[in-house]
């Protein structure tokens, strides 16, 4: 099982030999370091704990700076659950193991989008702009259900949208530049410019 943390950069298209343009999303790769084991004795369950990038360490509280000890400063933190890891505390997860056609699972937070009405989050067509409407295309309609006085549990309405777990399955490695540390993987992957991803491959 291979994994990296990565932060998207921008979405880009590169050519294979036949001269076919392929849309990929450009993926930086800084230090990954493993920071922690967890083991089903310890923790009740099984994952690895992986640092990436780097902080100023007077940033960092000190309940993490004794958690990293010399391992380092890093940005961000996270977890890959696995089945009896075979990696120990203090391996670098090298952008290396990865090659061209890969299969990748990624896992990103979505783009937030604040509090959004319903045809923008659920994609309702609204009302007509006939028979006297002059303020409501927009508006969701009624959300009654004929005698009952509460309004059904998943109605769809209004609320905020984005900011989200999102996983993209099937997706595979387009091109890896070793040089700039950029993995390039084909297709479109949740979140902004910015945001941490997951990238793990079978």
């Amino acid at each position: 099982m291979k994994f990296i943390l990565g932060r998207k950069l921008n979405m880009t298209q590169i050519y294979d030999a036949a001269g076919n343009a392929i849309p990929v999303t450009a993926v930086a790769v800084r230090g990954n370091v493993v920071t922690q084991v967890r083991t089903k004795d310890t923790d009740g369950y099984e994952a690895v704990q992986v640092g990436e990038g780097s902080r100023n360490p007077n940033r960092i509280a000190k309940p993490q700076k004794g958690h990293f000890k010399e391992l380092g400063s890093f940005a961000s933190v996270h977890e890959f659950r696995f089945d009896a890891p075979t990696v120990k505390v203090g391996d670098k997860m090298e952008l290396s193991q990865f090659k061209a056609g890969d299969n990748l699972t990624v896992s990103a937070i979505s783009k937030g989008k604040g509090f959004q009405g319903v045809v923008k989050r659920h994609g309702f067509h609204g009302g007509p702009r006939t028979h006297g409407q002059k303020h409501s295309e927009r508006e969701p309609g009624s959300i009654g259900g004929g005698l009952r006085t509460h309004v059904p549990v998943g109605m769809r309405m209004a609320g905020r949208m984005g900011s989200d777990r999102v996983t993209v399955r099937n997706l595979s490695v387009a091109h890896i530049d070793a040089e700039e540390s950029i993995l390039y993987v084909s297709g479109a992957i949740p979140g902004r410019r910015g945001t941490i991803v997951e990238i793990v491959a079978k």
